[in-house]
């Protein structure tokens, strides 16, 4: 799709993104090439009329991807509830043979998974360029540790 870039308002400049994962109601294998082709051109619909871009979309048989771009004022449980509901309008609209691999009138499950993806690296590196910022000796005020009672969802 399209590259990132910066979102300019009066007074910011933001480049905010995050990786959306949607399932399938009861996991169902429902992506095929119509499918994903009416998938794409609703999310250019959404990017047309919101402040959402759709950097990539991967289709999996149960599952999409979306690699998204938005604006600060936009949450991101608002982007993945105009994605989730747009989307599956116009799926059920434009391939009415999907509702048949669906019971309930749901395309999407009700939950999704949902990460903010660092343009220029990963916690490390944006650490280290704080770290690293002007010419006086740098002064740590804070850093959150992870604590090792503490459960982490991924492990290393």
């Amino acid at each position: 799709m399209a590259k990132s870039r910066f979102s300019h308002k009066s007074h910011n400049a933001t480049v905010l993104m995050y990786h959306l994962v949607c399932p399938a109601k009861y996991r169902r294998v429902v992506f095929s090439d119509e499918v994903d082709k009416t998938l794409k051109e609703v999310c250019w619909a959404i990017s047309e009329r919101y402040e959402i871009y759709f950097l990539e979309i991967g289709a999996d048989k149960d599952h999409v991807h979306f690699l998204i771009q938005s604006v600060p004022t936009m949450s991101p449980k608002s982007i993945a509830q105009k994605v989730k509901s747009i989307t599956a309008r116009e799926v059920f609209k434009k391939n009415p043979e999907v509702k048949q691999k669906l019971w309930g009138g749901a395309f999407w499950s009700s939950g999704y998974f949902m990460n903010t993806v660092g343009q220029h690296g990963n916690e490390d590196v944006i650490a280290n360029y704080v770290k690293n910022q002007g010419n006086a000796e740098y002064k740590q005020l804070h850093r959150k540790e992870i604590s090792p009672n503490q459960i982490s969802l991924f492990m290393d």
